[in-house]
């Protein structure tokens, strides 16, 4: 299964325009230098009141579609 590792640094400044409905998708760019744009969703797990910060492996099938997106170990 094809997999990305993405480091996210997102202040929580910058997610308010997620929470504000004027953004829904996060743009990231992976270790290999590919720019992914994911639904802002797929984060709130991981978001803290300092925002987003972390590694993360994005796992999708061959036709581009997310799988799983988890932190990095």
């Amino acid at each position: 299964m094809p997999s990305l590792v993405l480091d996210i640094a997102l202040s929580a400044e910058r997610l308010q325009a997620i929470y504000r409905g004027h953004a829904n998708r996060i743009m990231a760019q992976s270790r290999d230098g590919r720019r992914v744009s994911l639904p802002a969703h797929h984060l709130r797990p991981y978001l803290t009141h300092a925002g987003i910060y972390g590694s993360f492996v994005l796992e999708f099938n061959t036709s581009g579609e997310l799988l799983s997106l988890r932190p990095l170990d």
